[in-house]
């Protein structure tokens, strides 16, 4: 991490001295317009790559999960087939449905898109490596993240079909409840670190102990549980896709959408799981911080050899494995089942779990 961190020190040395001259030559509406546009350009290059990634992903763990090869033919190992399916996407033409809202249906995409970037952009992907750090990150990433259901009820209730709007019901009930649990979960551990700010609470975990899921005790791997199943459950993926199921609706709420449309939903679907992962990894995992070990010198030396973006997307990946390991192992749940699962379980377990993490704080139980 030593060597990236001198990288990273140049490269802001260089964006310094780039907005000197912008700066020097330009009024200062030009300069914010012209920055604003590079740092939107990174972080679109960025989500979509991981998706594409993520989607190729997915694709090959699913297969060694049923025994099988997974895409094989587009390149080697498959490594191309994402990016195939990407131009196929971008290249079909799009269906117009009679009858339906064409604003309220062409803007039902782009409410899930937007709010999917911005919580991305809020990321801590490294150090030095953030868009933007609020001091109020936590819950600035809850709030913007809520955005993405009005994309979904207006796509089910835009596009006059029967099953995109009980999808769309469906959905909408789905995410309102386990928002809540995840809420309360980040919450929990805004109680442990004290700050809302991502770059405070990833300050607070520089040793292995100091992590908040190890640092906050029980409550903390509580925490931790809940707000996996609850960020699951957000994404509207197995076994919490009822908002899609294919045997009951087609396709949910996005059923009447083709071409560059159901690629957003698509798209926003992949990076929301990143996202959900990489809340997880700066909240409770340490961030981009390296396991450290308090007295092991030598050890952490070494570990800090390692660039912080590694460790990031390193610890985001292993939550995303887990993600999958959990959608393609679980049938899907039943309506009764899922709503149950959050108001008489997940939620008064979380109530309880708060106030005990208050008390830890209180009398300085935690290895903060």
């Amino acid at each position: 991490m030593l060597l990236f961190d001198s990288q990273v020190v140049e490269v802001s040395y260089w964006l310094s001295q780039f907005d000197v001259f912008l700066t020097k030559n330009l009024p200062t509406w030009a300069v914010l317009a012209i920055e604003f546009v590079l740092v939107a350009v990174a972080l679109l290059t960025l989500y979509a790559v991981l998706a594409l990634i993520l989607i190729y992903v997915e694709r090959k763990i699913t297969a060694f999960f049923q025994a099988r090869l997974g895409p094989n033919r587009v390149g080697k190992y498959g490594l191309v087939q994402s990016v195939a399916d990407m131009v196929k996407i971008l290249i079909k033409e799009i269906i117009h449905v009679r009858q339906s809202d064409r604003f309220l249906f062409f803007t039902a995409p782009f409410f899930m898109i937007i709010a999917s970037m911005l919580t991305f952009g809020a990321l801590p992907f490294g150090k030095g490596l953030q868009a933007i750090d609020f001091n109020i990150g936590v819950f600035y990433v809850v709030a913007v993240s809520s955005l993405g259901i009005i994309g979904v009820l207006l796509a089910g209730w835009s596009s006059n079909n029967k099953y995109s709007m009980i999808g769309a019901m469906r959905s909408g009930a789905q995410f309102i409840s386990y928002e809540l649990s995840a809420g309360f979960a980040l919450m929990t551990m805004v109680v442990l670190s004290g700050t809302m700010s991502f770059s405070k609470i990833i300050e607070g975990q520089t040793y292995l102990h100091q992590w908040n899921i190890i640092a906050g005790h029980v409550p903390a791997l509580i925490a931790f549980i809940i707000y996996l199943i609850s960020g699951h459950a957000e994404t509207n993926r197995g076994p919490f896709d009822l908002p899609e199921a294919e045997s009951e609706l087609t396709a949910g709420y996005h059923t009447e959408y083709s071409g560059l449309q159901f690629g957003f939903f698509y798209l926003a679907e992949y990076l929301n799981m990143f996202i959900v992962a990489g809340i997880a990894t700066t909240v409770f995992l340490g961030g981009w911080m390296p396991i450290q070990i308090q007295g092991w010198d030598a050890f952490n030396e070494v570990m800090n050899y390692i660039p912080s973006f590694l460790w990031f997307f390193g610890k985001a990946g292993f939550l995303i494995f887990l993600s999958l390991w959990v959608r393609w192992t679980f049938p899907r749940l039943r309506i009764d089942q899922l709503l149950n699962l959050e108001w008489k379980y997940l939620l008064p377990i979380n109530l309880f779990n708060i106030l005990l993490m208050v008390v830890l704080v209180v009398f300085g139980l935690t290895l903060k």
